[in-house]
């Protein structure tokens, strides 16, 4: 981990912002090439990986996001949190808007929201995988911002130890797109493609975050709480909902715990 700490730092750190969400784009890739090896996906793994995904959010949310902009916020007291206050409001409200606007379905291809559209349902699918990878880029792209800004609170090692957290999430999210696809005889070349596809904005709002934050500094207190609202936004009005279809809620739960103690470790012990 050291080396690849000094490696970062030795880069630009917008291009690592780059290298970082390349990184978590090609995880997801990899959970979605698991179409090609699994015939089909056990409803109980599969809300229990979708329950580790929304605790890996909610820890790199507050420990990754929160926290360290609430720590670099000046004023003390109540003036302190209010960049946090504002940005979180604001992140959440942006994926609000886009939830409304964009049409997407859920993973259990009943629910359609957004605004009408011929679109095919597995396209639909894939919208609202990526509505969930904007935040994920945008947070790994704003920490590396933060550095190439000179800010102390934010470090490369901070900023790896989200992209790694946001990594090992996004390996159950390539299934969670491939495998209900590939249910609804969707070739497998196709769940592949349409799963991986799904994290593609992953780099593009990493590096729009690392880059607005570098100009901008002022706003990075802000882009931090805007990027942890946005994650807690998606966490609660869809991860958790789908993972308490079924019958395996307690799975579901125990994945939550597993993926929030793995985030909040990789966050204390590598930062």
């Amino acid at each position: 981990m050291e080396n690849l700490v000094q490696f970062f730092e030795s880069l630009d750190p917008v291009l690592g912002a780059l290298y970082a969400s390349l990184f978590t784009w090609g995880i997801t890739a990899l959970g979605a090439s698991m179409v090609f090896f699994v015939k089909t996906m056990n409803r109980a793994v599969l809300d229990g990986l979708l329950g580790f995904t929304g605790g890996v959010m909610v820890a790199a949310s507050f420990w990754s996001l929160l926290a360290p902009g609430i720590e670099m916020s000046p004023g003390t007291g109540f003036v302190k949190v209010i960049p946090s206050i504002v940005g979180f409001g604001l992140g959440a409200l942006f994926i609000f808007g886009l939830d409304r606007i964009l049409p997407h379905v859920h993973i259990n291809f009943k629910e359609t929201e957004g605004i009408r559209t011929p679109w095919r349902r597995t396209t639909l699918m894939v919208m609202a995988i990526t509505l969930h990878n904007i935040p994920e880029g945008l947070a790994v792209g704003v920490l590396f911002g933060g550095v190439a800004a000179g800010i102390p609170e934010a470090s490369i090692a901070g900023a790896l130890a989200l992209a790694i957290g946001i990594g090992i999430q996004n390996f159950p999210e390539g299934i969670a797109v491939s495998m209900p696809m590939r249910r609804q005889g969707v070739s497998r070349l196709k769940c592949f493609w349409y799963g991986q596809l799904s994290a593609i904005v992953e780099p593009i709002a990493a590096v729009v975050g690392a880059v607005a934050v570098t100009f901008f500094t002022p706003i990075l207190p802000y882009a931090l709480a805007f990027a942890a609202g946005a994650m807690i936004f998606v966490v609660v009005e869809e991860v958790i909902p789908e993972t308490q279809q079924d019958k395996y809620t307690d799975i579901a739960t125990l994945g939550f715990i597993g993926g929030f103690i793995v985030m909040m470790t990789l966050d204390v012990g590598l930062s």
